[in-house]
C-alpha cells in the first residue's frame, strides 16, 4: 500500500502544544479576554488593517460581515454579487439575512469574478454590494473590480477564507474590501483549531462587529461609544450590563484559540513561502492543455485546481495511490441543493465547467520532493 499523502497537515505542532500546556498550567481565564485582543492586534499589523474582530469560525466571519453591514444602514437596497464558485457559507448569510441574490460566473484565468459578466449585472441590477472570494489563495481581477465598484456606486466585500498573504500587485489579499473575512480552520493556512476574523478600517463597522459579536451589547466597545449607546437610550451603568443594542449573536473564541493564533503568526510567513514554491512545482510540472491557472502574483496556495474532462480518472487513481484530493471547493453554487431548491438552477458557463471537470491537489509544507513528483505523475499519465 503507497504512503498516504493527506490533503491538510496540522498546523498546530508539538511545540505549539507543549507551549499551550505550560500556559494553562498558570490557570488562566479561558473565555475570551485579554489574548483575543492581543492577537486581534497582532493579526492587524500583519496584515495591514485597522481593525480586527475574532471569531469562532470563518463560516461566522462572513455571517457578521453581512450582517454588519446590513444593521450599519449603508445598503441602497438588498440586491448583492456573489460567486458561482465559493463555498456554502459564502453564500448562506445573503440567504439567512434575506437579500437578493445575484450569482456571477467565474473568471476562467483566476477563478475569481468574471469581469464582463459583473459588469453585466451591475449595470442591469444596480446592486449595493459585491462579494468576492479569493479561490484557493489566487487574487481577484480587483483593479478592475474596484473600477467597477466606484463607477456604479457599490460596496466590496472579500471572502479570503482560503487566501492568507496572497499579493495583488503587492497588497494582501484581504485589503481591498470595505470588510474581509478569513480562516483559521485545521488545514488552512494557520490554525487556531476553530476559528475565523473579519478585518476592516472602518471604525463604525468595527465596533457593530464587536457588539454582535457578543450578543449586541456594549462591554467590548470603546467608552465613547458605549457611552453615546448609553445616553442615547437612557440607560445607566447597572442596566448596560444586560442591555443590547443590536440583535446579536454569540460566536466569540476562547483564550486557547487566541493563544495559539499569536505562536501560528510567528511562522505563517515561512509556511505561506512553502505554499508557494510548491505552487510553482505544480506548475512547471502538470501538463494540462485544458487549463491551467494564470498568475503573476505570489500566491499563498491552499490547494493546485485541476480543471479537465479526464478529471474522474485522475480522482479515481490518485484514490488508489492512497492520495487525498477533493472537488474544486463545492463548484458552482447554482448546482447545490441548498441553492437550487429556493432560485432553481441556472448557467454559468465557467462555473458548470469547474462543477463538472474541477478538483484541487493537495498543498501543504509539509509535501516532500518525492510527494510531488508522485502527485505530478499520476496526474499526467490520468490526463
Amino acid at each position: 500500500m503507497s504512503i498516504p499523502i493527506k490533503l491538510a497537515y496540522d498546523t498546530i505542532t508539538n511545540k505549539d502544544i507543549d507551549d499551550l500546556c505550560s500556559w494553562l498550567s498558570t490557570y488562566p481565564r479561558l473565555t475570551k479576554d485579554k489574548l483575543t485582543k492581543q492577537f486581534e492586534n497582532k493579526w492587524s499589523e500583519w496584515l495591514g488593517r485597522k481593525y480586527s474582530v475574532f471569531v469562532n469560525s470563518g463560516s461566522s466571519a462572513n455571517l457578521l460581515m453581512l450582517y454588519a453591514l446590513k444593521l450599519s444602514g449603508r445598503l441602497k437596497n438588498k440586491k448583492i454579487v456573489l460567486p458561482c464558485l465559493g463555498w456554502s457559507t459564502t453564500i448562506s448569510p445573503a440567504i439567512q439575512f434575506d437579500f437578493e441574490i445575484l450569482l456571477c460566473d467565474s473568471d476562467k484565468n483566476n477563478l475569481g469574478i468574471d469581469i464582463n459578466h459583473l459588469e453585466k449585472l451591475l449595470e442591469q441590477e444596480r446592486p449595493s454590494c459585491l462579494m468576492v472570494a479569493n479561490i484557493l489563495g489566487f487574487p481577484n481581477s480587483f483593479d478592475e473590480i474596484k473600477i467597477l465598484c466606484s463607477k456604479y456606486d457599490v460596496i466590496l466585500l472579500e471572502d479570503s477564507c482560503e487566501s492568507v498573504g496572497s499579493l495583488y500587485n503587492d497588497t494582501k489579499t484581504g485589503c481591498f474590501g470595505l470588510m474581509s473575512t478569513f480562516s483559521t480552520y485545521f488545514g488552512h493556512h494557520f490554525s487556531t483549531i476553530e476559528g475565523g476574523i473579519i478585518s476592516t478600517d472602518d471604525l463604525e463597522l468595527y465596533e457593530i462587529l464587536l457588539s454582535i459579536r457578543s450578543h449586541g451589547w456594549d462591554r467590548d466597545l470603546s467608552d465613547d461609544t458605549a457611552q453615546l449607546l448609553r445616553n442615547k437610550h437612557n440607560i445607566d451603568s447597572f442596566d448596560s450590563l444586560y442591555t443590547f443594542y443590536y440583535p446579536g449573536f454569540n460566536v466569540r473564541p476562547t483564550e486557547i484559540q487566541s493563544f495559539l493564533g499569536i505562536e501560528q503568526l510567528k511562522t505563517i510567513d515561512s509556511r505561506n513561502k512553502k505554499r508557494y514554491e510548491i505552487f510553482l512545482q505544480y506548475d512547471s510540472m502538470i501538463v494540462n492543455n485544458f487549463w491551467q491557472i494564470k498568475s503573476q502574483n505570489f500566491i499563498s496556495n491552499f490547494a493546485y485546481p485541476i480543471i479537465h474532462p479526464n478529471r474522474n480518472d485522475i480522482v479515481k487513481n490518485l484514490i488508489a495511490n492512497n492520495i487525498e484530493c477533493r472537488p474544486l471547493v463545492c463548484g458552482s453554487i447554482s448546482k447545490q441543493p441548498f441553492y437550487t431548491k429556493l432560485y432553481g438552477q441556472k448557467q454559468y458557463p465557467f462555473g458548470d465547467l469547474v462543477h463538472k471537470y474541477g478538483m484541487y491537489l493537495p498543498n501543504h509544507p509539509s509535501l516532500s520532493e518525492n510527494d510531488i513528483n508522485r502527485i505530478c505523475n499520476i496526474v499526467n499519465d490520468s490526463l
